[in-house]
């Protein structure tokens, strides 16, 4: 499907995102064996389901809590089933009698035979699931707290719990926690761990509406830390994981965005085209029973930039097990048993829809993935808790020390962080941007495996992609989509230019949209900013090399294409403030190409130094795109006659190109200083750049090249133009950036054949 086409598409169940719905496991290199597990009887699965039990934390706006099915369950066809009109209608009728209805946490245990480890799982149900990527009827999350068994406690029974008080310390024999690992909202992204916690007992910060769990272990359990801060430990122990090469690394786990002060927009959930409290199967649903209206958008693409408005994550309200009388609560949460629930056969709902971007996909391609969460004792981690360990460095401190523990190598992952793009200050007009950390979260889906995944802290990261070719899109509510083709191979790779994925608000983005020359099939497609550098270098969604990539449109932008036989093009796009796409056709590659572009290049620095030099608006004079031949001949000619005595036999090519005779300057004249030495340097490097694409369209591979080695020597003589005293420093910032642009241009039209453009 050509770009042309992206609109607003009904993408059907991209919502089965919640913590139990996918089966799999987190896959490490090396193909590690489950382990042989065996179930733990029922006294002492009690006894350690009470020793472990966590605190839930919900926020103000939760509006589905920890429930118990059992209360909506129905016989469907000799089948015992929960079905979702049934929770969601039952739930919500129930919370108008009772501030928290039937609230209830199941619990498995597990032991690893000929080991001390033991696992206690802690499995939360929730009637319903609406958050910004994911939607579904019914929802499990899961703690799982992997015990030693051989130790007994030594810190405190929770954050907020001493040790010391007689009804909150763990009971002798429930073993000492050696790792938390609570769910993260899809096996797609980490999840929360924390390895030789100081607590006995893990406290649950629940996302609204989403409920992924993130946990509670340092001094102040009711908020999420990432890494130390304000003299609080880190509440997770994942490894730093560098994402965008060279910067900072991040502890990769999908954490608390809401509690870390990201802005994370919820989706409006949709059955049949209706929302869901129209829908006669939902009598006692009402609009206020989602989520509430300060937390949603209703489509991505409709808002001009991405909202601001927003709440953060707000109040918490305590669940504590009903065993911890004393303990201080909201509510009281009975434990029980995952066998009083067995007897479930399926937890069942139509799937539903909501509006979503996606370049290059269709309804049809997806329609297929399922909405609802099954059972989760039907999953590997159900009876194989390290298959939930997400993290390599966790899962082999286990293996070290518990002998049925494999090890494994390393995560597979597609991984990269979104960058908002924003006019750079210190550019001059609209000719460069700057890359900021986004204002919002973002989702990200891979066509091969739809199922959208949220971001956190502005990182993308899909875990276990298989390998070979993938498509991935980025979508942020406000924002315009990014679209990449990709190749991974196992390992980490980095989607966007080295794991940066930059993105422009609707209101800011232009489309740059290209075709290579006879439909050549095209390599890859770069876009480099005058300012930020890079912002796209990679295989854009398209087909016979048709492309289509969103710009910031205060961008100075070089286009640099591959085609599929190793030749390079490039092309000079700046958008203009009404633009919406800019249309580039019949992109051509090779020395040829190579040469047109590096005179075009000039032409509009030439002209944009001299807006600069008369104080004149910069954004008024003609330049990337809007260049055309008789700008080129009207640029040449000023400059044969402000430098062409700086410049020995391009006479006959600047003759060719105006028309008219000139005279051979020599060579010898002088450059000058300050503001006119760089307007006279420039237009020195205008004229050999005309030499060198006449001798390129003439054949004359040698003479181009000899040219170009010219040009790359004018180009110093520009930067110590800009490097003289007295010079406006918006003038030599605004240069340097343009002949650090155009160098490797240079170096690519060298190397290049002369029978290689289409």
């Amino acid at each position: 499907m050509d770009w042309d086409g992206i609109d607003r598409r009904h993408l059907l169940a991209l919502l089965a995102g919640g913590g139990a719905t996918v089966s799999g496991a987190y896959l490490l290199s090396g193909n590690p064996d489950p382990a042989t597990t065996d179930s733990v009887d029922d006294e002492e699965s009690r006894r350690l389901a009470e020793a472990h039990a966590p605190t839930l934390y919900y926020g103000a706006r939760e509006r589905w809590p920890a429930t118990d099915p059992r209360e909506y369950e129905s016989d469907q066809d000799g089948d015992t089933v929960v079905d979702g009109f049934d929770a969601l209608d039952g739930y919500s009728a129930d919370a108008r009698d009772a501030d928290y209805p039937h609230p209830t946490v199941f619990y498995n245990a597990v032991d690893y035979p000929d080991s001390p480890l033991t696992c206690v799982q802690f499995w939360i149900y929730s009637a319903f699931d609406q958050f910004s990527t994911n939607f579904h009827w019914h929802d499990w999350e899961v703690l799982h707290v992997f015990v030693d068994r051989s130790a007994d406690g030594e810190g405190t029974a929770s954050a907020t719990e001493p040790s010391t008080a007689d009804e909150t310390s763990t009971p002798t024999g429930t073993g000492e926690p050696v790792l938390f690992v609570a769910s993260a909202h899809s096996r797609k992204v980490p999840n929360n761990e924390h390895l030789d916690p100081d607590v006995d007992r893990a406290s649950i910060i629940s996302e609204v509406g989403s409920h992924s769990s993130t946990l509670g272990v340092n001094a102040r359990p009711t908020s999420f830390q990432r890494t130390a801060v304000d003299g609080l430990a880190p509440d997770i122990s994942n490894d730093p994981v560098e994402v965008i090469s060279g910067q900072a690394s991040l502890p990769l786990a999908y954490g608390l965005p809401r509690d870390e002060g990201w802005a994370l927009p919820y989706a409006i959930p949709e059955y049949d085209g209706d929302r869901l409290p129209e829908h006669d199967r939902l009598p006692n649903v009402r609009p206020g029973d989602l989520m509430p209206d300060e937390l949603t958008v209703d489509t991505y693409e409709a808002l001009a930039t991405p909202p601001e408005s927003i709440p953060k994550r707000e109040g918490e309200v305590a669940f504590v097990p009903d065993v911890r009388a004393g303990a201080d609560a909201d509510a009281r949460y009975g434990l029980v048993d995952t066998a009083e629930i067995r007897h479930i056969d399926d937890f069942t709902g139509p799937q539903l829809s909501f509006t979503f971007t996606v370049p290059e996909f269709i309804e049809d391609a997806i329609s297929g993935h399922i909405t609802t969460v099954g059972v989760p004792w039907s999953q590997p981690r159900f009876s194989n808790p390290e298959t939930d360990i997400s993290d390599p460095q966790h899962r082999a401190a286990l293996a070290d020390r518990y002998e049925p523990i494999e090890a494994g190598g390393d995560v597979s992952r597609i991984l990269g962080a979104v960058r908002e793009a924003t006019g750079a200050d210190d550019a001059p007009g609209s000719n460069g941007v700057a890359l900021l950390a986004p204002s919002i979260e973002t989702v990200a889906l891979l066509e091969s495996d739809p199922e959208a995944v949220p971001s956190f802290s502005g990182v993308v990261t899909l875990e276990n992609p298989g390998e070979g070719d993938h498509q991935l899109t980025v979508n942020g509510a406000g924002m315009a989509p990014y679209g990449e083709k990709l190749t991974h191979e196992g390992g980490t790779t980095r989607a966007g230019v080295e794991g940066a994925i930059p993105m422009s608000a609707n209101e800011d983005a232009v489309k740059v949209r290209g075709e290579t020359a006879e439909g050549t099939a095209l390599a890859s497609v770069a876009l480099d900013d005058d300012f930020a550098g890079p912002v796209y270098d990679g295989r854009p969604p398209g087909e016979a090399g048709r492309f289509g990539i969103y710009a910031h449109r205060e961008g100075a932008y070089t286009v640099e294409i591959r085609d599929g036989s190793g030749g390079r093009g490039a092309l000079r796009v700046n958008p203009n403030a009404d633009d919406e796409v800019i249309d580039l056709s019949g992109i051509e590659t090779g020395k040829v190409a190579l040469a047109d572009f590096l005179l075009q290049f000039l032409v509009g620095t030439r002209l944009q130094v001299a807006a600069i030099r008369d104080d004149e608006d910069i954004d008024s004079v003609a330049t990337g795109q809007n260049i055309d031949d008789e700008t080129v001949v009207e640029v040449v000619t000023a400059a044969e006659d402000n430098a062409g005595d700086l410049v020995e036999g391009v006479d006959d090519a600047v003759a060719d190109l105006i028309g008219e005779e000139t005279d051979d300057g020599g060579g010898n004249g002088s450059l000058g200083g300050g503001v006119a030495g760089v307007v006279r340097a420039v237009d020195a490097a205008v004229l050999v750049a005309v030499a060198a694409r006449a001798a390129a369209r003439d054949g004359r591979g040698d003479d181009t090249d000899q040219w170009l080695a010219e040009l790359r020597t004018r180009l110093s003589t520009v930067d110590d133009a800009v490097g003289g005293e007295g010079l406006p420093g918006e003038l030599a910032a605004f240069v340097t950036g343009r002949t650090e642009r155009i160098r490797p241009r240079i170096d690519a039209a060298i190397e290049a054949d002369l029978d290689a453009e289409s």
